[in-house]
């Protein structure tokens, strides 16, 4: 993938302010893009958009096709004659963290009305476009609009334990089914029209104002997702349903138990024989939303961390060999060049380095990680090739305030060497550093531009609860940060 010298700033749509619970694809977010654009960013990166499940992750998502619709704005609902504009009287919850909870109540609300008057009342434009949406989605819609329904009608209870004739889907229990729910269905559906156009809006806004998006792209889904429920072939399940081979990382200097995930994985050589053709089509849509998507924990592609399920922690697992280059090549003959990103972090092999070059796909390099072993240590600017992305810190890290906070005192020294400084000015320093490297992208979380500590923190893995739930607030970005922001940009050239 080509990239041109440039910088740009991480954040999820949810962290966008607003009276919604969480960010929306509004007037904030299209605000948003003006500040990147006036700031002299090129790109804005996200998180994946799917529907988010339990902790509201983003990387445990009901599906890896459909968006989430939590993200849908009521306003331009009503714009487009939608929702009545009496139908939004209720209070907001205003600015502050992210309140899932309020979010799903409202959209449980206003979803059902809007495809209720949809139904009744469209214009045959937007009827058409509707009926053209739906029929060039493929299958992935029609199985979740049913997963969706479905996990409703039971309680929300994962697939695997519904009643038998529809876990395994059986044509009789599908047709049932599909009649019995058919509004739920029909809600759904809409729900992803709406999102969709709403996002193809912002996108295009964006490209619009020089700015590229940078989507996500997990390797792994969540179990309990309409993906696993209607391709059960394709993961290591048992004839329960019951994942037998779970996804994690072994143990290492950080956890003596490493991480187990959770996630069932794949059938590499059952994909294989369709030229894994539901891999493909993810590709091909999530390159339909975004510029560029960066494939998270790319490593898995060579070799990934096996448990068996019944076990509690990570350390008994084994590698198992992923697809490899035959993959890729798969792919790009059918989406010729791909703008893809390796999450190439962590401790990584020459196979997993072999295969980003050989594809062309450029790395990751954190500041933060940068100062702990010497100067030979690869995420320091003196050592990074030019075909990079370079952060201060990602959504997994603590904001760089927070990190320089709580950082080991003979570390603080060696920052305070490379930088030149006994007092360094955290975290535009770091954020100064990142610009003037060679790195292709320079990229820092929003909380960086800010100058937030570990209260701006998005993420904490491990950490089950309290994730995901930052937002600015309506006024952080002012005129002063973009004119500096401006300013850097254009004495480093990006």
């Amino acid at each position: 993938m080509e990239l041109s010298r440039a910088s740009g700033i991480i954040l999820h749509p949810t962290s966008l302010p607003g009276p919604y619970g969480i960010g929306r694809l509004g007037d904030e977010a299209f605000r948003f893009v003006d500040f990147l654009a006036g700031a002299g960013q090129k790109v804005w990166q996200i998180l994946p958009l799917g529907p988010t499940g339990y902790g509201n992750s983003p990387y445990s998502a009901f599906s890896a096709f459909a968006g989430n619709p939590l993200l849908i704005c009521p306003e331009r609902l009503v714009a487009v004659g939608d929702l009545p504009a009496e139908a939004l009287d209720a209070p907001g919850a205003g600015d502050g963290e992210a309140d899932f909870d309020f979010a799903h109540r409202l959209q449980e609300r206003l979803l059902p009305l809007a495809a209720g008057r949809f139904s009744e009342d469209a214009a045959s434009e937007r009827r058409a476009a509707f009926e053209d949406f739906c029929s060039r989605q493929g299958s992935w819609l029609d199985d979740y609009a049913l997963f969706r329904a479905l996990r409703a009608h039971f309680d929300e209870k994962a697939w695997n334990r519904w009643p038998d004739d529809i876990r395994r889907r059986r044509e009789g229990a599908l047709a049932h089914w599909r009649q019995e729910l058919a509004e739920e269905i029909h809600v759904q559906r809409y729900a992803q029209f709406a999102f969709f156009e709403q996002w193809s809006a912002l996108r295009a806004y964006a490209n619009d104002r020089g700015i590229r998006i940078l989507g996500d792209l997990p390797i792994f889904v969540a179990f309990d997702s309409a993906d696993v429920w209607a391709n059960t072939h394709r993961f290591h399940l048992d004839e329960e349903g019951r994942p037998t081979l779970v996804a994690g990382v072994p143990p290492d200097y950080f956890s003596k138990t490493g991480q187990r995930w959770g996630n069932p994985l794949y059938r590499w050589q059952e994909m294989a024989k369709d030229r894994f053709a539901w891999w493909r089509s993810r590709f091909r849509l999530n390159l339909q939303l975004t510029d560029m998507v960066r494939i998270d924990h790319f490593r898995g592609f060579v070799a990934c961390w096996a448990i068996p399920a019944e076990e509690k922690t990570a350390v008994h697992g084994s590698w198992q060999k992923g697809p490899g280059a035959s993959f890729f090549s798969e792919v790009a003959a059918e989406l010729g060049r791909m703008p893809v990103v390796a999450e190439d972090l962590g401790i990584i092999t020459d196979e997993v380095e072999f295969l980003r070059d050989r594809f062309a796909f450029p790395g990751m390099k954190v500041l933060q990680f940068a100062f702990d072993s010497g100067p030979s240590n690869p995420y320091l600017p003196h050592n990074l090739p030019r075909h990079c992305l370079l952060y201060t810190g990602t959504h997994d890290n603590d904001t760089t305030l927070g990190w320089w906070q709580k950082l080991d005192p003979s570390i603080r020294t060696e920052v305070s060497a490379y930088l030149g400084s006994k007092h360094p000015d955290m975290p535009a320093d770091l954020i100064r550093l990142a610009l003037a490297s060679v790195a292709d992208l320079a990229v820092f979380p929003l909380q960086d531009i800010l100058k937030l500590d570990s209260r701006g923190r998005m993420n904490t893995p491990g950490q089950a609860r309290g994730n995901w739930t930052w937002r600015f607030r309506s006024g952080d970005l002012d005129e002063e940060i973009q004119r500096d922001l401006a300013e850097k940009v254009r004495i480093y050239g990006r």
